[in-house]
């Protein structure tokens, strides 16, 4: 069993040189077993994506060996640029549509009890992937159906038809994340827009979905403005929160702004939980699926 810092996670290749010198609690527990080693080789089978690589997530040893993964589907590619965000930005290949296929068939392989399905940005697409996410859905359901479901989508330029064909399929949780506050959206994400994607969580809402959005600190906001957020999301009833800290993956990236302490997500949970959400996951190492399996309600 051997403890790593996350300096050592980050991409080698580009590596970050930072003026921050990271808390003693971000440390991973780097371990390869069984569990582990059955998701890496099944999703090399299958040629299949994980946002836990392509993000470079500290927590891959952890969820890997719990058999938990979140699935990147639409390619690995990304039309959008956000400053956070480590994946790879430029012009996606074409459409897999065998693609759903696989990723039911890994479901299945792996006995998996809840699956996490995201994916890339594809602007270029009418419907943004939707179809794609919704054929992903029907498939796992007909090779495993008493695994639930969650997906974490991208907003779809807010192209209602496209939110409502995932709707349709009636996934267990429908996530999308804000991943930052109003006033540094146009900076942070700037092919997106912060009230649309309230929007769309408040759509989704009305449409029957069990909705959750996450909240990444360390970018430049303050502590009200992470406030204002989550009093935003839930007045169009957002029922899961995760809130979780920043790591700058390379030098070309976003450089940290703060790092927040344990305490702080403690106490931000405890208002989340104040305010009316269901769960909420607030920790300097969560992620967006971190403990997905237990927000199932």
């Amino acid at each position: 069993m051997t403890f790593i810092p996350i300096e050592s996670v980050r991409a080698s290749s580009s590596p970050v040189q930072s003026s921050f010198r990271l808390p003693p609690w971000f440390k991973v527990q780097a371990t390869t077993g069984p569990d582990y080693l059955d998701i890496k080789q099944t999703m090399d089978r299958l040629k299949l994506h994980t946002i836990c690589e392509e993000a470079r997530c500290p927590n891959r040893w952890e969820c890997w060996n719990a058999r938990t993964a979140t699935f990147l589907i639409l390619g690995d590619i990304c039309t959008r640029r956000c400053h956070y965000c480590s994946v790879e930005t430029g012009r996606p290949l074409a459409v897999d549509h065998e693609e759903p296929r696989r990723v039911a068939e890994a479901i299945h392989a792996l006995g998996l009890r809840h699956a996490v399905i995201t994916s890339v940005n594809r602007d270029e697409l009418n419907d943004g992937g939707a179809a794609i996410f919704a054929d992903t859905i029907r498939k796992t359901r007909q090779l495993s159906p008493h695994c639930t479901i969650e997906v974490l989508i991208p907003d779809f330029e807010g192209n209602e038809t496209a939110i409502a064909m995932v709707c349709a399929e009636k996934p267990d949780i429908l996530n999308h994340n804000i991943e930052t506050v109003r006033r540094l959206f146009p900076v942070i994400r700037p092919q997106g827009r912060y009230q649309r994607s309230i929007e769309l969580l408040g759509k989704a809402k009305q449409w029957g979905m069990r909705t959750k959005s996450g909240l990444i600190l360390g970018m430049g906001e303050t502590i009200d403005e992470a406030r204002e957020v989550m009093r935003d999301i839930h007045a169009v009833g957002c029922d899961i929160m995760t809130i979780g800290q920043y790591l700058q993956p390379t030098r070309e990236h976003l450089p940290v702004a703060r790092f927040y302490d344990p305490s702080e997500f403690a106490m931000l949970k405890e208002e989340g939980m104040a305010i009316g959400f269901t769960h909420v996951e607030s920790g300097p190492l969560v992620r967006s699926s971190y403990h997905a399996e237990q927000q199932v309600g």
